[in-house]
């Protein structure tokens, strides 16, 4: 059996437990949804409740589709950062784009307590939320990407990324020091993310500039695959490094910027898929990785979501929790299983 072949099975396997993975999501939550019924909703049947219809199509539905763009979209930026950096502890926020998404919801919330209450209750809306955070991202981008032609050492960037972050860190602090605790509260529950309250609108939005970071990443297949083989002997092969680094940043910038902006900081999916992607497949060609991250992001950010709901619960545990506690255990299991990283 060639590898392709093998291969082939594999992401057949994958694609059928994501479709299992994505109608199990929509039937769980604090109102349970038969399968025959969730599948009904979905195709536009008869459900035996009309109340099933909206639940599934006005909520669930759109919160599933979140739960794979922001799967996909961590892992792929998160194998873009540990082909680039060759840091297998790289993840999709190591240039600061989060911290950066984070300084600018803090600055929103906690910073509204020097504007006073009436602009604070102008400003802190949904959408606020998202383009402060979006514009922090876009700030530190746009500083790393400057840093990126200036310097010629990748991991200098990888140093600098980590310095943004530090600062922006610094930042928050002083601000959550100064804010009072309703402030505080609102600022922390935004940390916690969230899969969920976002209209078909704001899913259209999210997808389109998620989707534009995909493709970037898929156009820089060929680049990263001869990264692997170090920068020199790359350059040597004819790559240009500064404009493959300078797409792949933007991609990632992009990715990890919109995620952050929409569902917030979600932690260890996009550290520790591509690290499980490369146990399954035992391949570094980002022609296969890339694909496979996509659909084993999608479904453990699936799975996460549906141990997030509680079935049958009124609660919902943040996800940003669930994520650690599931993404951490498997970082430290391939760690010791394997001690040599496949690159």
């Amino acid at each position: 059996m060639t590898p392709n072949t093998s291969y082939k099975k594999v992401f057949i396997g994958i694609a059928v437990l994501l479709l299992i993975c994505f109608i199990t999501n929509i039937s769980l939550g604090s109102v349970f949804i038969p399968w025959l019924d969730t599948l009904s909703s979905l195709v536009g049947a008869s459900v035996e409740k009309e109340s099933w219809r909206h639940i599934i199509v006005d909520y669930r539905l759109p919160k599933a589709i979140t739960a794979i763009i922001v799967g996909s979209g961590l892992g792929v930026s998160g194998l873009l950062m540990q082909t680039l950096f060759r840091n297998p502890l790289a993840g999709p926020f190591v240039l600061g784009i989060s911290s950066g998404a984070t300084l600018g919801v803090a600055t929103l919330i906690l910073g509204s307590t020097f504007a006073g209450a009436a602009v604070s209750g102008l400003l802190v809306t949904k959408w606020g939320l998202v383009i402060a955070a979006s514009l922090g991202s876009v700030i530190v981008l746009f500083a790393v990407m400057l840093v990126s032609i200036k310097v010629r050492d990748t991991m200098a960037i990888l140093i600098i990324g980590l310095m943004f972050g530090s600062i922006t860190s610094a930042i928050v602090s002083i601000l959550s020091y100064f804010a009072p605790a309703d402030q505080l509260q609102q600022y922390i529950f935004w940390g916690f993310g969230s899969l969920g309250n976002l209209s078909w609108y704001d899913v259209l939005i999210f997808f389109c500039i998620a989707f534009s970071g995909m493709l970037l990443a898929i156009t820089s297949i060929k680049p990263l695959n001869t990264l692997l083989l170090g920068e020199n002997y790359a350059r040597s092969l004819g790559l240009n490094i500064k404009m493959s680094r300078f797409l792949i940043i933007i991609a990632t910038g992009l990715l990890a910027g919109s995620i952050t902006a929409f569902a917030g900081p979600i932690a260890f999916i996009g550290l520790a898929v591509p690290h499980l992607t490369r146990q399954l497949f035992h391949t570094s060609d980002h022609k296969t990785l890339i694909p496979a991250v996509i659909l084993i992001g999608s479904i453990i950010m699936l799975v996460c979501d549906s141990i997030a709901q509680l079935p049958t619960s009124d609660y919902t545990l943040p996800i940003n929790a669930i994520t650690s506690l599931i993404g951490a255990p498997v970082v430290i299991w391939l760690l010791v299983r394997k001690r040599k990283m496949l690159f």
